[in-house]
């Protein structure tokens, strides 16, 4: 069998690196990949959001199976027009994917179907929006409409910073047509949690559960990012937790799938925060998180191409999944000045010291070739990723590996997984 994969990111090394462990996998693509990816799969020089040139490769190179990792490509429909094409592919419609692509459309979608979430109103008036943050106060949460490479949520401490979110978004045009309208909701106090499902629109499979850091620095301070590391099993999620999830947060929402008609084959990434025990929703997206694709794919131990293969062709539930009973902790390492403006092409020391190592994996986020060389190219540059026996020692092999790396103005937060430990 031969798989593509479409993406650059960590996720996507991920996904590349448990799809070839596959013995039905004869050979992987990648489109257009990083450097890390390169030394396990072909990449190729497509684009992420070229879809007329990504299903020209895949009916020459008669791919079996398209798995889509970035958000960009399903709001945009590739997965509609392989569909039209008869080409298997992993992933949500364009109808589907609207749950990432508008956050209000995803809030209204939560309304109807009685999923809990945070209040809100949402605006396309600059003045109106502006005068309901001076109304409600804060703590309050301003959030771009569209998709903003997880950049467009900002958590205002002050109504100040709230009118600066709005004209950052709305005015200044920081994010472009995605600030078109904004929904500006309720701040809920709490825990996050990365809650991730399968579905077929049937079948469900829940995944391993994570949990994410958002904020850039120690103590979730600063400004939000893609996210600064993971970890997993997110130990704040109980038994009677999780059969709160399910009943209340997911079966609800696979309900308004099939009512809305929407062709959801792929993953749901539901973003959650846990307040007095209860789960609210904050977001849903449409693909595998990252950086919590890194340490949930390091703990499975089922055939990772079965279990997209069943949900693209809906026969979910002829599989089972599998989990080691490892811990696993991913820490992204980032380029100096993220989450703004960042350096790129520093060369990247120490990454030949893991070779053999099972329980350490270093997933490439932002990085690319330059006369031999593997240099910094994005934000988020390096996701090391280790498992343990439990999360203190996933996350001591993940610092221990980092001290072997260097790259100029390299920045990782130092308390991934801290939260976890203290409930030991």
């Amino acid at each position: 069998m031969k798989v593509l994969v479409i993406g650059s990111g960590g996720r996507e090394h991920a996904l590349v690196w448990k799809l070839s462990q596959s013995s039905r996998v004869d050979k992987v693509f990648c489109a257009p990949g990083n450097a890390g990816i390169s030394g396990i799969a072909e990449c190729i020089d497509i684009k992420a959001d070229d879809v007329d040139a990504l299903l020209n490769f895949v009916k020459y190179e008669w791919i079996d199976l398209t798995v889509v990792g970035p958000e960009g490509p399903l709001t945009a429909g590739i997965v509609d027009t392989f569909v039209k094409e008869g080409r298997r592919i992993f992933g949500p419609d364009s109808s589907g994917a609207r749950l990432e692509g508008s956050k209000i459309f995803a809030k209204d979608f939560m309304l109807k179907y009685g999923i809990p979430t945070a209040e809100f109103k949402t605006f396309s008036s600059y003045l109106q929006a502006e005068e309901y943050v001076r109304l409600k106060g804060a703590p309050i949460v301003v959030k771009a409409d569209g998709l903003a490479a997880g950049k467009g949520v900002i958590v205002a401490e002050t109504v100040d910073e709230a009118k600066s979110a709005l004209k950052m978004i709305m005015r200044d045009r920081a994010f472009g047509d995605a600030g078109n309208k904004v929904l500006v909701e309720q701040c809920l106090k709490g825990e996050e949690i990365s809650f991730m499902v399968l579905t077929d629109g049937k079948t469900v499979v829940p995944l391993a559960t994570s949990q994410d850091h958002k904020r850039i620095f120690d103590g979730d301070r600063g400004p939000n990012t893609g996210g600064m590391g993971a970890y997993s099993p997110a130990s704040i999620v109980t038994e009677s937790l999780r059969s709160d999830i399910m009943q209340n947060v997911i079966d609800p929402m696979i309900k308004g799938l099939q009512r809305e008609r929407m062709n959801y084959r792929g993953v749901i990434y539901v973003g959650l925060m846990i307040c007095d025990g209860k789960p609210y929703v904050l977001e849903y997206n449409c693909r595998f998180g990252d950086p919590e694709a890194q340490p949930i794919l390091m703990r499975l131990d089922s055939d990772l191409f079965d279990l997209l293969k069943a949900t693209a062709e809906s026969r979910l539930k002829d599989v089972k999944v599998l989990w080691k009973d490892d811990a696993s902790v991913c820490v992204v390492l980032a380029s100096k000045g993220y989450p703004g403006s960042y350096e790129k092409g520093e060369t990247i020391k120490g990454l030949d010291s893991f070779k053999g190592d099972e329980n350490v994996m270093v997933f490439h986020a932002g990085t690319s070739l330059n006369n031999g060389e593997i240099v910094s190219s994005g934000g988020r540059v390096l996701g090391v990723t280790a498992l343990g026996k439990d999360i203190r020692t996933a996350k001591d092999h993940a610092y221990k590996a980092i001290e072997k790396i260097h790259f100029k103005g390299m920045h990782y937060r130092k308390d991934i997984s801290d939260k976890a430990i203290k409930r030991q």
